[in-house]
């Protein structure tokens, strides 16, 4: 499938999208192709008919995917057949005038304000290199609403402790300065002065390091937010991206504007933006109802 392996390329050299994304995508379109080298043993993708979708589509809700998981498919889907388009590999896009399949809407529940304060306390941390690496990856996400996977790839040379700010490359290598608190600027020394007494360090350009020296991954810092948020929450989902959605209702509640909210965040627009205010208007309504006259 050569105009796979090329739109592969396309995506990691044109659109600047991360490996993690260009692999979801691949393997999307390849469990589609096994359904059609499957049910109609044709090995191209370039002549598909949008009945063939529908049928696969069907197949694929009857063996338990989710609709959720369907529609991400389907966008992988319409990337290839654009990028085929583009390329002029087709004539027409099968899925022009596909609808996305209804989805329940997630309402994502941060973590309150007293769970944050609990999981930061130094009492639940070890006083040495783990210790401090682990409190500082937590308060870097509180603090900033970095993802996942801007914190893992941050580097020595995007902290800047004089100007108490650091760069972070966001999606499509975009770029965005997020100021740092002063508490947190005296975890990242602390954290700097047990680092530097590794006995050894292959990934030296990065911040956060194992005990090995080497960048920290993503399925590590999955499992240490679940650890450590199992402490303090009884909530079901405890993840990286719970804090951040924590980072950004916590600033809303607290009287930020949603236009700082979204630079921080590295939005592209505002509706990405506003999925975080329901929180918000939450708290606003108790305010509203103890403020007003007539509120009791």
């Amino acid at each position: 499938m050569s105009n796979l392996l090329s739109f592969q390329n396309y995506l990691q050299l044109e659109k600047n999208y991360s490996i993690h994304t260009i692999n979801a995508y691949i393997a999307d379109i390849q469990f589609f192709a096994t359904f059609i080298k499957t049910e109609y043993d044709q090995d191209d993708l370039e002549n598909i008919h949008y009945n063939q979708i529908r049928l696969w589509i069907v197949h694929s809700i009857d063996a338990g995917i989710s609709n959720r998981s369907v529609n991400r498919k389907i966008q992988s889907l319409k990337a290839f057949y654009r990028f085929l388009l583009k390329t002029k590999q087709i004539e027409n896009n099968p899925l022009l005038k596909h609808k996305a399949l209804k989805t329940p809407k997630i309402i994502q529940i941060p973590f309150s304000e007293k769970e944050m304060d609990n999981v930061l306390s130094n009492s639940i941390y070890t006083n040495d290199f783990e210790g401090v690496r682990n409190k500082l990856i937590i308060d870097i996400f509180y603090t900033t609403g970095i993802r996942r996977a801007e914190l893992i790839n941050l580097k020595l040379a995007n902290v800047q402790t004089e100007l108490k700010i650091i760069k972070v490359l966001g999606k499509r290598n975009k770029e965005r300065i997020i100021p740092i608190l002063q508490s947190t600027l005296q975890n990242i020394n602390s954290y700097l002065t047990e680092r530097a007494k590794l006995e050894q360090i292959t990934d030296n350009d990065y911040l956060l390091l194992s005990q090995k020296g080497v960048k920290i991954s993503e399925s590590f810092v999955y499992r240490l937010i679940n650890n450590y948020f199992g402490t303090v929450s009884g909530k079901v989902k405890k993840s990286p991206h719970i804090i951040r959605h924590s980072f950004a209702t916590h600033l809303l509640n607290n009287g930020a504007d949603l236009n700082s909210v979204k630079e921080l965040l590295g939005h592209s627009s505002l509706a990405s933006t506003q999925v975080y205010t329901h929180n918000s208007l939450a708290e606003l309504k108790k305010v509203y109802a103890k403020s007003h006259p007539r509120g009791e």
